[in-house]
Parts: structure tokens; C-alpha cells; sequence
């Protein structure tokens, strides 16, 4: 359960983040604070809104930093 939460931006990891990356990292996170690698199911509920909320607040830092050296793309319209 205890492995490290990976960075996630740019030159640390090539390329952009994953969804399956973003989540992987949410998931281990709130695995770490909670104590509970599988919750109970009736914490399942609970456990699952705070993985998705913390994948949604990731995702959004993400997309808002902005690397030294590196230029933002684009936006499309």
C-alpha cells in the first residue's frame, strides 16, 4: 500500500498525465490518509466520492500550472 505517489506534471513525467495516472495517484492517496487499502462496503460510498474528487482536483492543477521552459498549448475554440 505505501508506494509513492508519482509527479505528475512535465519533465517529471514525459508527456502529459493519464487519466488512469491522475486516478492511480487519487487512489493512493486517500488510501494513505484513510488507513484502508479496501474499505467496507459501507464506507465504499465515501472512499469512491473522495477518489474522484481528489482525481477532479488533481486534474484541474494540472491543466492550471504552467512549466518553466515549456509553453502552454494552445486553447482550441
Amino acid at each position: 500500500m505505501c508506494r509513492s505517489i508519482k509527479t505528475l506534471r512535465p519533465p517529471v513525467l514525459p508527456g502529459e498525465a493519464t487519466e488512469d495516472d491522475i486516478h492511480a495517484a487519487a487512489l493512493q492517496y486517500v488510501r494513505k490518509i484513510s488507513g484502508f487499502r479496501a474499505p467496507a462496503a459501507h464506507n465504499r460510498e465515501a472512499f469512491d466520492r473522495a477518489v474522484a474528487a481528489v482525481a477532479e482536483a488533481t486534474a484541474e492543477l494540472l491543466d492550471s500550472l504552467e512549466v518553466r521552459g515549456q509553453k502552454r498549448p494552445a486553447a482550441s475554440d
